[in-house]
């Protein structure tokens, strides 16, 4: 029988670790989902609301359908982002991954790419996920080139998939399979 979570609830990495999100940090959460550089790379890029995220927590999380994470750095234990695994599917083994860092001082120091492997191994050997994806806006460069040093690889190119700010954008969906499996 597989684990149902992480260890004491933290994931180490060198930099980095990662500790379940808490209601305590709604307000990071909210703060970092409404700010113009990490909406913007999105599908959803709603307002980002206090309801909105108990929502989620109360469909999503206490139900199992989704398990979610604080990155921190190890040098201090600030908050810097975000991670998750949503639409948890128990028949089929496989879950949607996301991620978003919301601290501007905290991009391009390989924090993501950290968080990425991380939340990998956890996915296939703590919740017994077979397959991992994403999505991801072709646009957003940085963050395909760290989803692919992490493991993933593009699925499919999904030309003019979404309309936001005023075009249609296209998406590529990416995965990792849990070679073990």
């Amino acid at each position: 029988m597989k684990d149902k979570g992480p260890k004491k609830g933290r994931l180490e990495g060198e930099a980095i670790y990662l500790r379940l999100m808490e209601a305590e940090d709604t307000e990071d959460i909210i703060r970092w989902r409404n700010t113009d550089f990490v909406r913007r790379n999105f599908i959803y890029q709603k307002p980002f609301t206090k309801q909105g995220h108990e929502n989620w927590i109360k469909s999503m999380i206490d139900t199992g359908k989704a398990v979610q994470f604080m990155i921190c750095t190890k040098s201090d234990g600030k908050p810097v982002g975000s991670v998750y695994l949503r639409d948890i599917d128990r028949d089929h083994n496989k879950a949607e991954y996301g991620i978003f860092i919301g601290e501007k001082d905290a991009l391009g120091k390989g924090y993501g790419t950290g968080a990425a492997k991380m939340m990998i191994e956890y996915a296939f050997k703590q919740e017994g996920i077979h397959k991992l994806m994403l999505r991801v806006l072709a646009e957003n460069k940085r963050a395909i080139r760290s989803y692919e040093k992490a493991g993933f690889v593009e699925e499919a190119y999904l030309k003019e998939e979404v309309f936001l700010e005023g075009r249609y954008k296209d998406v590529i969906y990416m995965a990792v399979i849990n070679g073990n499996g």
